[in-house]
């Protein structure tokens, strides 16, 4: 592998592509090779997942290549480094430390990033050191649990849904606002800033609730896709065009699409059908 991408990073006779990369422009390929595992994951598709995990693991292999060509590190240098933390942040696994459970661990793994970081970084902050490159609903779960660890947070999911509505009640003020002043600027910053609030409780409410926000989404996602989808079937089997249809009409295949998709489901013990 490492031969292979040495060889397309050749200036000589490698590929034109792949020589003219730079961290920059190959960051966002390695952001979706990780979604791309993720969704093989989600699908329980093993093959794919082993497809995706060789894409992902491509891009460690080129950055890799990259920095070694400026004389920075080389893959070598990844997985020694990465060996050397996972040892150091399992004392309980290597150090022979017991009475270690899931729970305990996470919070000694915390420790050890946060003094990892201050020994190179004099950003002291409870948020020092979240990277600003990971998606944004990932970034505010981190800030949360940052603030969570020194106490700044929600007792319980009671108070974040009553903060949710309060939230939903701002952002429809401003949504009229927005009604009576289209146009302005200064009006719509409001709105964007409330809808970002909004944004923020719900991931904070699926983290109290131990949900990952972005694996919700993406299962919300893959359910509006089968259902629409379900909904162009029919009209299909229909020949009606369903475009040309009011939203009411387009609203009731949604529910026949909902229906289908029930009935098809296996019922649980004891629940009705």
């Amino acid at each position: 592998m490492l031969a292979i991408m040495a060889r397309l990073r050749d200036p000589a006779g490698g590929c034109p592509w792949d020589v003219a990369q730079t961290f920059e422009t190959v960051a966002p390929y390695t952001i979706e090779e990780a979604y791309e595992v993720a969704d093989a994951i989600d699908r329980g598709d093993l093959s794919a997942l082993k497809d995706e995990l060789g894409d992902l693991l491509l891009q460690v292999v080129f950055h890799a290549r990259m920095a070694e060509e400026q004389g920075a590190f080389a893959f070598d240098d990844v997985v020694v480094a990465i060996c050397e933390k996972m040892v150091r942040r399992h004392p309980h696994v290597f150090a022979g430390v017991s009475g270690v459970d899931a729970e305990a661990q996470t919070r000694a793994w915390e420790g050890h990033k946060q003094r990892e970081r201050q020994a190179t970084d004099p950003d002291r902050s409870a948020l020092a050191g979240i990277a600003r490159g990971v998606p944004e609903w990932q970034r505010a779960i981190k800030l949360q649990k940052r603030a969570a660890a020194v106490g700044f947070d929600w007792p319980g999911p009671a108070p974040v849904i009553s903060k949710l509505f309060e939230e939903i009640e701002e952002v429809r003020v401003e949504f009229e606002a927005a009604a009576s002043a289209p146009g302005d600027a200064e009006v719509h910053a409001r709105l964007e800033d409330e809808i970002g609030d909004l944004l923020f409780v719900a991931v904070n409410l699926a983290r109290h609730a131990r949900v990952d926000p972005g694996s919700a989404l993406r299962r919300a996602n893959a359910k509006f896709e089968r259902r629409f989808r379900a909904m162009e079937a029919m009209a299909l089997a229909e020949k009606v065009a369903l475009e040309s249809l009011p939203l009411d009409a387009q609203d009731a295949y949604w529910i026949r699409a909902k229906r289908q998709e029930r009935a098809a489901q296996p019922v649980s013990a004891g629940a009705e059908p």
